[in-house]
C-alpha cells in the first residue's frame, strides 16, 4: 500500500488520464453498439413488452460513463493546453473534439435516450408490440451519425494524446 502512495512516486499526467478515459469510452461503445445491443436485438429484445425500459436502464447507466469520460477528457485537455508539446492548431483541434464529444454525450443522455424511449414506451399492455414505432427510424438514423463522430473524433483524439505521450518519452 506504502508503494501506491509513496510521496516520491510520480502522478500520473493529464495525457495519462486523457488517453485511459478515451479509451475506456471508445471500448465501451464499442462493446455497447456491436455486441450488446445486436445481441439482445438478433434475441428477440425488440418484439417484447419490456424492450423500452430494458434499454433505457442500459443506457441510462452508460450516458452517465460517457458523461464523466468526456468531462475528464475535455478537463485533461484543457489543463495539458500550455503544457502539451502539440501543434498549436492540433491543440485547439482537440480541445474542439473534446467539447463535441462532450456535446454529444449530453445529446444522447438528455435528448436522445428519453426521447428514444417514451416513443417505444407500450402504454396498451393488452396489445402486442408488433412493429418499431415510425418515430424511431430517424432517431436511431440520428444516433449512429452521432455515434460515427464521437468514434471518429474520439479516435482521432486519443491518436494526438498518444503520439504526444510518445514524444515525450
Amino acid at each position: 500500500m506504502n508503494a501506491v502512495f509513496a510521496t516520491g512516486s510520480k502522478q500520473p499526467s493529464w495525457q495519462t488520464i486523457a488517453m485511459f478515459a478515451l479509451g475506456f469510452w471508445l471500448s465501451g461503445s464499442l462493446i455497447v453498439d456491436f455486441v450488446l445491443m445486436p445481441s439482445l436485438y438478433g434475441a428477440g429484445m425488440m418484439s417484447q413488452a419490456g424492450f423500452a425500459t430494458a434499454g433505457y436502464s442500459i443506457f441510462w447507466i452508460f450516458n452517465r460513463i460517457e458523461l464523466l469520460c468526456a468531462a475528464l477528457v475535455l478537463v485533461s485537455l484543457l489543463a495539458l493546453r500550455g503544457t502539451s508539446n502539440l501543434y498549436s492548431h492540433v491543440r485547439r483541434w482537440a480541445i474542439f473534439l473534446s467539447a463535441l464529444l462532450l456535446a454529444i454525450a449530453i445529446i444522447y443522455t438528455y435528448i436522445m435516450t428519453p426521447q428514444m424511449t417514451a416513443l417505444a414506451v407500450q402504454l396498451n399492455l393488452l396489445e402486442p408490440v408488433n412493429e418499431i414505432p415510425a418515430g424511431m427510424i430517424p432517431m436511431q438514423g440520428g444516433y449512429w451519425l452521432l455515434e460515427v463522430i464521437k468514434l471518429v473524433a474520439s479516435g482521432t483524439v486519443l491518436g494526438w494524446c498518444y503520439r504526444d505521450s510518445r514524444r515525450l518519452a
